[in-house]
């Protein structure tokens, strides 16, 4: 049975004193779950990849994995991981 898709997306925001930070959440499309959320001031590739890999640990591989095309869902490190763990 094929999962349903995910979604991955990254905000870009401010804070009060004009510090910018990042909000990286991963929704599920059906339930509109949230099955993650990072908060950090830099969210790398890497650091996309490796929460990405604890939420399939958890709830299984998507069917489809949706992202915003953000500088940290089109680096190195996410083109590799898709390989890896044979997602699309």
């Amino acid at each position: 049975m094929r999962r349903p898709p995910i979604s991955a997306v990254g905000i870009l925001d401010k804070f009060a004193h004009c510090r910018r930070f990042r909000v990286f959440k991963v929704i599920d499309d059906v339930t509109k779950e949230c099955l993650a959320a990072v908060v950090d001031t830099s969210i790398s590739g890497r650091r996309v990849a490796r929460e990405l890999t604890a939420v399939i640990a958890k709830r299984g591989k998507p069917g489809l994995i949706v992202s915003d095309h953000g500088t940290e869902f089109t680096s190195n490190a996410m083109l590799a991981w898709t390989e890896e763990a044979d997602v699309s």
